[in-house]
């Protein structure tokens, strides 16, 4: 399912139902999000991209954990929103935009262009050799817990 990109909400704080001011971490409707199949399971945080296993559309209908290429992933969608625990269930995937907790190296520094790292799902710095484009970019430094707030690349 094609989302609209053409609206956007700027405002960063909003009142809660006792009219206090809270920030909205996700203010920036330049996010872009779709809904795919999950192959496999998928954790919440995990890069993701296309299933090439499945058969027909179904490849570009179905995503699963990102894996390693040493040349850059080109398949890859974007960040998973939500987890999926069996193949066939829906996951919501950030292909465009603000995620935060992304599932990334604990090496990652702010501003560092990413790749998929050899932990399959997980974003790491890209390597001077990919050729494939950059899925994102660190906008802080990734923690202990291996994550990290990112912006995804569009490439879907």
């Amino acid at each position: 399912m094609a989302t609209s990109t053409n609206i956007q909400y700027l405002v960063a704080t909003a009142k809660d139902e006792l009219g206090a001011t809270v920030s909205i971490k996700t203010a920036s409707d330049r996010r872009q999000i779709e809904t795919f199949l999950a192959g496999a399971a998928i954790t919440a945080g995990d890069w993701v991209m296309f299933d090439t296993s499945a058969t027909d559309a179904a490849r570009v209908l179905t995503v699963i954990q990102a894996t390693f290429a040493a040349t850059g992933q080109p398949l890859t969608v974007g960040v998973a929103l939500n987890a999926a625990t069996v193949a066939g269930q829906t996951v919501d995937v950030v292909v465009s935009g603000y995620v935060e907790n992304a599932n990334v190296a604990d090496a990652v520094t702010v501003g560092q262009a990413l790749s998929i790292s050899a932990v399959n799902g997980r974003g790491a710095a890209a390597a001077a050799t990919a050729v494939a484009q950059f899925c994102g970019v660190a906008l802080e430094d990734g923690s202990a817990a291996n994550q990290a707030d990112v912006w995804v690349i569009k490439q879907f």
